[in-house]
Parts: structure tokens; sequence; C-alpha cells
């Protein structure tokens, strides 16, 4: 437990509470250990309080914002994508415990994995009493990507954007195909057209399917007119 003291800079009393938030449930099936001693129960929580926590972030950096601009940024500043990103940066992936097959394919770097793992870190130090170590540490973390996020909206929305602006024109909505991937499994680059009516509108890369969707849409919105370019 030194490493994940040392990466959120908070210290952990609960040692067992830790263990579990790391455990992904291949390792627990493949020992027939009980359910409640992986990350799923902990991820559940986790995720209410990473919610309350970035919510008086957002309150407190943006006292004149509406509760749709505030709600906005955290759907975003929440996600998996984002998550995941700080959980790699911090290291926390490193300490993810899984069955030694799973651990092999790479599952321990999948965005999805790493957002649950650090979410359930989160649920873990809201039980060990550690609400408000944890609000600091939220708050140092989350900054860039609150005020990333808030500065170029449209292009962390464009998927939303895009549609919104086709169903307004035909009822139709976009498609998005994968068209080349290169690189490891767990750290893949993907490539992603996007299409309109049958005709490719642009293309756009990213390390998951989702940010290639997103820059793809984002290209696409910029040629189509759906938003100002600044």
């Amino acid at each position: 437990m030194a490493s994940v003291e040392e990466i959120f800079g908070i210290k952990t009393d609960n040692k067992k509470l830790f263990e579990t938030a790391l455990t992904h449930p291949s390792y627990t099936k493949e020992r027939d250990m009980d359910y409640t001693e992986c990350y799923e129960r902990l991820e559940f929580l986790g995720d209410s309080v990473l919610k309350l926590l970035v919510s008086d972030v957002l309150y407190a950096k943006y006292p004149t914002y509406t509760e749709g601009e505030m709600s906005k940024i955290r759907s975003i500043a929440v996600s998996d994508n984002t998550l995941s990103k700080i959980a790699k940066t911090i290291g926390l992936d490193e300490l993810i415990i899984a069955s030694p097959h799973d651990e092999k394919q790479g599952i321990t770097h999948l965005e999805s994995v790493t957002a649950c793992a650090f979410e359930a870190t989160l649920g873990a130090y809201y039980l060990d009493g550690k609400l408000q170590e944890l609000r600091d540490f939220i708050a140092r973390q989350m900054n860039f990507y609150i005020e990333e996020i808030d500065k170029n909206f449209e292009k962390y929305n464009a998927k939303a954007i895009l549609q919104e602006y086709t169903q307004s024109l035909t009822k139709e909505t976009p498609v998005y195909k994968v068209i080349g991937s290169k690189g490891p499994e767990h750290h893949k680059l993907f490539e992603i057209e996007v299409s309109y009516r049958g005709e490719v509108i642009a293309q756009g890369e990213g390390r998951t399917k989702k940010d290639a969707e997103q820059n793809a849409a984002y290209e696409a919105c910029k040629k189509l007119g759906a938003i100002c370019q600044k």
C-alpha cells in the first residue's frame, strides 16, 4: 500500500480496502474468491464520491456558471476516458491485480479497467475517512482537464454536436467506422472515418475508439460548419 499512499499523497489505514480496490474480477474468479473481494462494489461507491467532489470543485471554481454549464463539464471530466488518463499518469494502472492470463493480454491498461480501479480507490479512501484529503487530490488532478474541457468544450462534445446538426438537416445520423489500427493491444492507435448519407466526411485518430471518433467528429463539424472555428 506504500505505492498507493505515494501516488495519492494520502495515508491508508484499512489496507484490505485498497487491495480490494485494485483487484480485477478476473483474479477473484480464477481463485474462486468471493465477489466482494474484487473492485466492482467499491467502484460503484467511488463513482458517486467522484461526482460529488468534482461538483464541489466546479462550484467553487466557476461561481457564475449555471447548473447546465457545470453539468456539461462534469460529464466529460468524470468519463472513463479522463479517469483512465489520470490513472495512467499517476501510475495506478501498474498496481492493478488481474489473473495472469488477462494481465498478459494487457487488460490492466484498458481504459475501462483503469477508470474502474481509479473510482474504486476513491471509494476505498472515502470509507477510510479521507474525504477532505481526497477533495484536495481531485482538485489538483482534475484542474488541467476541467480547464481544458471548459476551454475546448466543442472538441470534447463533437459527436453530440455533429449528430444534432445532421439530424436537423435530414434526420439521419453519422456513421463511424474503424479503418485501421496500429500498436500493441494495450496501446493501440485507432483510425476512424465518419460518414454522412454514404459520404465520408472526415477521419480522426486516437488511443481509444472513443477518442478517434471524437476527433473525426470534430473535423467533420468544422467541414460542415456545425461549429464556429476560432
